[in-house]
């Protein structure tokens, strides 16, 4: 079965998966929601239409961290939504609660897409080859027998992650640079504390998960995913503007040694 009909077919069996058990780390900065904007927001969400989050038809549980900065790790919510057979999006949250922070994007394309992306963009992007024969990423609340043909579409995609909202780091804004995220590819790079928490709040045992894949199919990752482990660790940094002039050109190639 094709992957998006495969997708929409079990968008049925998502409602309602997935307990509310991961609130943000966070409160945003700001006086309490009023009653006029509480009766607003309703009267929006019954009157409004919103395709795109009716879209989402998925969501998955995994684990990040800032690219050069193997140490600086979180948990991340995502809620797909499937553009085509080759390229889906999700909206990433430090949650799963009505409260949950926006943190980020992480846009998610085939391996054949992403083999024939230009050699310097693929250091942007990271698999999904170890997050998913590991059982680090799962889909809460869906059965074995829903999940495992889900994470045997997943295996051999590649993820370009976008962080705007450090809530890891206990900004209560978004405040500072974007970050380029990147998935764990091996054993010993995850914290097994964030591990053990993130089964404890869903009832599953990620251990148990690796055995059950290990029939799954995953191709090599492909050359030039992963870029941090080849050196080239990508993130943004300040470019002065001097004498009016306008820069020209890319930045990369720095590091989150300083928190943001």
């Amino acid at each position: 079965m094709k992957f998006a009909g495969w997708l929409i077919s079990t968008s049925v069996l998502l409602t309602g998966c997935g307990a509310s058990n991961s609130p943000s780390p966070v409160n945003a900065t700001g006086e309490e929601t009023s009653t006029k904007m509480k009766v607003l927001a309703a009267g929006a969400s019954v009157i409004q239409d919103r395709p795109p989050i009716d879209a989402m038809s998925t969501y998955l549980d995994g684990f990040h961290f800032y690219s050069g900065e193997l140490k600086g790790q979180m948990e991340a919510h995502h809620y797909v939504t499937v553009l085509n057979e080759d390229v889906m999006q999700a909206v990433i949250y430090d949650g799963n609660t009505s409260d949950a922070k926006l943190m980020g994007i992480e846009y998610i394309i085939s391996e054949r897409l992403f083999k024939t992306l230009p050699e310097e963009e693929k250091a942007y992007w990271h698999s999904h080859r170890y997050e998913v024969k590991s059982g680090s990423l799962v889909a809460p609340g869906l059965p074995e027998a829903a999940e495992k043909p889900l994470m045997s579409k997943i295996v051999n995609t590649y993820g370009k992650t976008w962080h705007t909202w450090h809530t890891d780091r206990d900004k209560t804004l978004p405040l500072g640079a974007p970050a380029l995220m990147m998935g764990f590819t091996a054993d010993g790079q995850l914290n097994p504390r964030l591990l053990a928490d993130r089964d404890r709040r869903f009832n599953i045992d990620s251990h148990q998960l690796r055995e059950s894949r290990k029939t799954i199919v995953a191709n090599p990752v492909a050359s030039g995913a992963d870029g941090w482990q080849n050196g080239t660790a990508i993130q943004l940094k300040r470019v002065e503007f001097k004498n009016g002039q306008q820069y020209q050109g890319h930045v990369h190639h720095s590091d989150l040694s300083a928190k943001p």
